[in-house]
């Protein structure tokens, strides 16, 4: 209580986002400049500095909000933090020139509610993020954390949990979308056949490319899940829980740590927990990066100590899971959504989203965008509120041309859709998928064939090799891409991508590999005419594919602008360019590889392709 008392009394807390992003960008210097500095000028008894989990607004880092005011800084530096303390925390003026200013205007927005990126967004799974220091649980308390599970473990029975979180009309955020309350009641009714307990798993194996929402959440908020999986764990009648979590996360391991060794001490993991005489304890286990071990039944084969490759079902993990008992795995999303349900109430959860998509969603938008970063949003909400609203827009002025979602195994969404709503049953049907929440936008200058091979790549890479479809089919379809990238395509071998897709789709063992097709499928059904023109035109039409590329020298510029530099001639690799220092210079077409090498060093956009 003292400590409480204590921290109320500040006059200030600034509160430093210390997500993997920003931490990777001196967030942590940063907090040390800020205390530095406020003891300098005698404000340590006045002003708190806090580090938080993910702010979200991962652009801008590092970030700080001022509290209470909501006052948001940005891009902050060392040499920053001087000014900004005399300024803001000694004299009362906030400093506008480190403030979030619009790309497109040219006033800063002093207060974080009124920036776009965070005003359509609807915080459940990332309620606590930038309010909290993760690391002390006090904080999480005084935010009511724990409130659900003692109303879970001390007024409702295993079956009204699960009956909540079925009309909460919750579903599992790892990818598929299963109905969390079912799986729950699956778990609940079975039982294991050597007649031992029941395991409880929390999926934090997030893979896919540019993702980065179950870590963010581990990183702000391990108490949420924590809460979650307790509840889960009196409606399944669970005893002992483990977190699956990538070994690459240290961060987000470190906070999960303290906030178990947290939970214990506090007696609210262990035996008899808040005195009900139920017991449960969570242990963590550190993935060693496959992407395959996100499937559920690779990853009971990885915390088994055995290769983490998935197997045939049925059974399935609810019926004969970890060490051959009934396991009950959902993510780290879902896990931190459970807490608020129990609170508030089903009803309260299900009037959020569509009618068969509840509740809200957090994605990671990297890419081509302006405002890159994590954000959490009601389902049914459009990819243009997303894209233009939230993220900004695209940079340069570009145009929009397509967005990735679903992560690796997702499809790729044309920009005529960019009114669809995200919900499970509307990206299903562009022949995409919500995934675990990964969204990667592009522009005009993208080549849909190219990413197709990009990530068709990464599918086969990753590929755990137990079954054929995948090992091979998914290998056959990245040689042809790849030919057709260098202008060696043929047009039959349209027809043959789509039917090695739709044939590994059909037979793969697991998801990865039947989602693995996605990425060519819709590329396929959308952009068909830049695979043809790779093919019959052996052009790329967004000049991405360098062997398909005519790379020229405008020689005006060259002397007018670059005043012969000769930098292109010095670097060519293939001795392909003629001229001297103080020249025009010019591509000798017979000798030039089209490696693009001209291209990347010419700082006077004097090098053209066609």
């Amino acid at each position: 209580m003292a400590e409480t008392t204590k921290e109320t009394a500040y006059r200030l807390h600034l509160m430093v986002c210390a997500g993997t992003g920003c931490v990777s960008n001196r967030a942590f210097e940063v907090k040390e400049a800020l205390e530095k500095e406020i003891r300098k000028h005698g404000l340590e008894n006045e002003v708190l500095v806090v580090a938080t989990g993910c702010n979200g607004f991962c652009e801008r880092g590092p970030l700080l909000v001022v509290q209470p005011g909501n006052v948001f800084y940005q891009q902050l530096g060392l040499k920053d933090i001087p000014h900004l303390v005399e300024e803001h925390f000694l004299k009362g003026r906030p400093v506008s020139r480190l403030m979030y200013t619009p790309p497109h205007d040219k006033k800063p927005v002093p207060i974080l509610n009124d920036i776009d990126f965070f005003k359509k967004q609807v915080l459940i799974a990332l309620r606590n993020r930038g309010l909290i220091d993760p690391e002390k649980i006090e904080e999480y308390i005084a935010r009511d954390g724990y409130k659900a599970m003692a109303k879970a473990l001390t007024d409702m029975t295993p079956a009204q949990i699960i009956k909540e979180i079925s009309l909460s009309g919750l579903r599992g955020r790892g990818g598929a979308g299963f109905p969390t309350g079912l799986k729950w009641d699956m778990v609940r009714s079975a039982r294991s056949s050597n007649g031992g307990g029941k395991y409880l798993v929390c999926n934090g194996d997030e893979g896919d490319p540019g993702a980065f929402m179950d870590r963010s959440i581990l990183e702000a908020d391990p108490h949420a899940v924590i809460e979650g999986m307790v509840i889960g764990a009196k409606a399944v009648g669970a005893t002992q829980g483990v977190v699956y979590v990538r070994n690459e996360y240290p961060l987000a391991v470190k906070r999960l740590q303290t906030a178990l060794a947290q939970a214990r001490e506090f007696g609210l993991l262990g035996e008899d927990i808040l005195g009900t005489k139920f017991g449960f304890d969570i242990k963590i286990h550190r993935g060693a990066g496959a992407f395959v071990c996100g499937e559920e039944t690779a990853l009971i084969a990885s915390i088994e100590g055995r290769l983490g490759e998935p197997r045939p079902r049925p059974p399935y993990p609810a019926q004969s899971g970890l060490r051959g008992l009934p396991t009950l795995i959902n993510n780290v999303e879902t896990w931190a959504n459970v807490p608020l349900i129990i609170d508030r109430g089903a009803k309260w959860y299900a009037s959020i989203g569509t009618e068969t998509s509840k509740g809200t969603k957090v994605f990671s938008i990297v890419g081509k965008i302006n405002n890159t970063g994590l954000v959490e949003v009601p389902m049914g909400i459009t990819l243009r509120e997303i894209i233009y609203d939230i993220g900004g827009g695209i940079p340069g002025g570009k145009k929009f041309k397509a967005v990735q979602t679903g992560g690796p195994s997702g499809g790729c969404i044309p920009a005529e859709m960019i009114d669809l709503p995200i919900d499970y049953e509307s990206l299903t049907r562009a022949g995409s998928m919500m995934g675990s929440g990964g969204m990667v936008v592009m522009d005009e200058d993208t080549c849909m064939v190219d990413v197709a091979r990009y990530f068709l790549s990464f599918t086969r890479d990753e590929s755990c090799g137990k079954c054929t479809p995948c090992r091979e089919g998914t290998k056959i379809m990245l040689d042809i891409l790849t030919q057709i990238t260098k202008g060696r395509g043929r047009e039959s071998d349209l027809k043959l991508l789509e039917s090695l897709a739709q044939s590994i789709k059909d037979s793969a063992l697991c998801g990865l590999g039947k989602t693995a097709p996605h990425p060519v499928l819709t590329t396929l059904r959308y952009f068909r005419g830049e695979y043809e023109a790779h093919i019959r035109d052996k052009k790329c039409p967004a000049h991405v594919c360098r062997e398909l590329n005519t790379y020229t020298i405008d020689e005006r510029q060259c002397l007018e602008a670059g005043r012969g530099c000769d930098v292109c001639r010095r670097n060519c690799t293939s001795d392909a360019i003629r001229g001297e220092k103080n020249t025009a210079h010019t591509v000798i077409q017979d000798k030039c590889i089209k490696c693009g090498v001209c291209l990347d060093v010419c700082q006077f956009n004097a090098v053209k392709v066609d």
